[in-house]
């Protein structure tokens, strides 16, 4: 029964069961291939057949299709970096993200908390403007500005930032969306100053910002903004004045001079800086305060030299030197050239220029008068320089102390860059003095062992290594080479003496290039935790298409 059920639910055998396809009757199956009419889109023999696509819908996503092994879209020869950098320092994330295109940055992740109507746009941007005024006043480079402005915007949910700096502009870009009105403000530095305290306390302020543990609102970060504006320096006007005294009176130990230049050279870089003051406070130009400085040292060197004392008067001129020297003015002139920011490097290398040419417009005047009384200064009394080690080492360490007292330094940082410019220091005399290498690669060499620390100091203390490095170079500043030319000059010697400075501009860039080069070298090689070759932090902006 159960049989014939079965039977009577088969369909019939007829011709309309048939498939169009199947052979006609009377067909052998076993025939050969040309014997049997076959359909062209029958399936060959062992291949298996496809299983039907059930019914979905039209947007589902294909059974065939599998995101690990799907076709190849578009992507650019280098490939689209891979960023995973949550762990690195703000520093490296920020440099990382503002050298990829807009379009293939990683989204934001919030750091701080917001409001329900989402960030305040103009708040936001004012506040990056700030810190970014400050951190630019107080001597950052370009590059480092726009990380710490970049780091500020993403922290409080703003995306497709972009931030731009110049030497005295600062502006930001932010855009919503494709479709939405881009918002822009900008912000002049009208003033600048040196104070690596101040500096260092914004650092702290943008690591805190972008930090996911700590929470700071936009009013608290606006508080502390306040307090970093209103903090007193860390030390009083007369220790910044006794400072710049020692400080020339090590720099005149550093190239020979005993106990009486010591304090020749102490005195007369006092007396340069009280009327650099004065200047100051009258509303002078910055150009003019440097020529008023350079006289003191010098006059007092020229009265030296004509009392027939048996002292290195030109250790007098040459230690005033080495207190008036742009050196961090250049440093970072050549950072942000070879970081790719040109115009804010051109800016500064042209401030560089005027109050190097304020400094020999000093010296040479009272020079000048000083040959009229006929003082008789020797010029190759300058390159004497007698080898002390020890005594030199002392003075380097002492010079480079005082110098980051007048940066304005804060006292945790002060005696590990004395240590950097001892090590610097070392390094010239011994590949200088001892192994008898020409000056300008020697000076390179030690200035990027100063990079090179002073970038793995700031490293480890999540800070700007500006307060490592710049008071560190001092005992390197080309002191001698630059009076040598002066003196050379003054007494008509005009093509010897533009040789001499040539050499003094070729030794101060490669302090520059080497500071720049060994702060380089150790990003390079430093590992960033969590993060692919790919996020490791891109080249500068390029002019060509390597």
């Amino acid at each position: 029964m159960a049989e014939a059920d079965g039977a009577e639910d088969k369909k019939p055998t007829s011709d309309e069961a048939h498939s169009a396809f199947t052979p006609p009757p009377g067909t052998a199956p076993g025939a050969p291939e040309e014997d049997q009419p076959t359909s062209e889109f029958a399936i060959p023999p062992g291949a298996e057949p496809q299983v039907p696509e059930p019914e979905r819908s039209a947007f589902a996503t294909p059974s065939v299709y599998s995101a690990q092994h799907s076709p190849p879209a578009y992507t650019p020869g280098q490939g689209f970096p891979v960023a995973r950098l949550k762990e690195s320092p703000w520093q490296d994330r920020m440099r990382t993200m503002l050298r990829m295109p807009v379009d293939v940055r990683p989204v934001p992740e919030l750091v701080q908390r917001q409001s329900e109507t989402g960030p305040a746009v103009g708040r936001v941007l004012d506040l990056t403007l700030r810190i970014g005024e400050l951190l630019l006043a107080g001597g950052e480079g370009a590059e480092d500005v726009e990380a710490a402005m970049f780091a500020v915007a993403r922290s409080y949910g703003l995306d497709r930032c972009e931030p731009t700096v110049t030497f005295t502009m600062l502006s930001i870009t932010h855009q919503p969306s494709l479709v939405d009105d881009p918002v822009s403000a900008n912000r002049t530095v009208r003033r600048r100053g040196t104070d690596y305290n101040r500096l260092a306390a914004v650092f702290r302020l943008v690591d805190d910002i972008s930090a996911h543990e700590i929470d700071v609102s936009l009013e608290e970060a606006y508080r502390r903004l306040a307090e970093i504006r209103r903090n007193r320096h860390p030390y009083p006007g007369w220790m910044l004045t006794a400072s710049a005294g020692l400080l020339a009176g090590a720099a005149s130990t550093l190239v020979g001079g005993g106990v009486l230049v010591f304090f020749a050279a102490a005195i007369g870089a006092i007396l340069g800086d009280r009327l650099a003051w004065l200047c100051a406070g009258r509303g002078l130009p910055e150009f003019y305060q440097f020529v008023v400085a350079a006289m003191p040292p010098a006059a007092i060197g020229v009265a030296l030299n004509m009392t027939g004392i048996d002292v290195k008067a030109s250790a007098v001129i040459t230690g005033g030197l080495f207190a008036l020297l742009p050196g961090r003015a250049l440093v970072a002139a050549v950072q942000d050239g070879l970081t790719g920011y040109y115009i804010t490097a051109s800016a500064r290398l042209l401030e560089v220029m005027y109050l190097f040419i304020g400094i020999i417009m000093g010296v040479l005047v009272v020079l000048f008068v000083g040959l009229q009384f006929n003082a008789s200064p020797r010029p190759e009394e300058v390159l004497e320089i007698q080898q002390r080690p020890l005594i030199q080492i002392a003075a380097s360490m002492v010079l480079v102390f005082t110098f980051a007292i007048l940066l304005q330094q804060e006292r945790s940082t002060v005696w590990i860059v004395t240590l950097n410019g001892a090590v610097a220091w070392v390094t010239f005399g011994a590949l200088h003095y001892a192994g008898g290498i020409p000056p300008v690669p020697s000076t390179a060499i030690a200035a990027g062992l100063v990079g090179l620390f002073g970038q793995l100091f700031s490293r480890y203390r999540f800070a700007s290594a500006l307060p490592y490095v710049t008071a560190a170079i001092g005992p390197l500043l080309p002191g001698s080479a630059t009076y040598y030319g002066l003196l050379l000059i003054a007494e008509n010697r005009l093509n010897e003496g533009l040789g001499s400075l040539t050499n003094a501009a070729a030794i101060a860039l490669a302090i520059a290039i080497g500071v720049n080069l060994g702060s380089e070298a150790s990003r390079l090689f430093m590992r960033i935790p969590g993060a692919t070759s790919a996020a490791k932090r891109r080249a500068a902006k390029r002019t060509r298409g390597f």
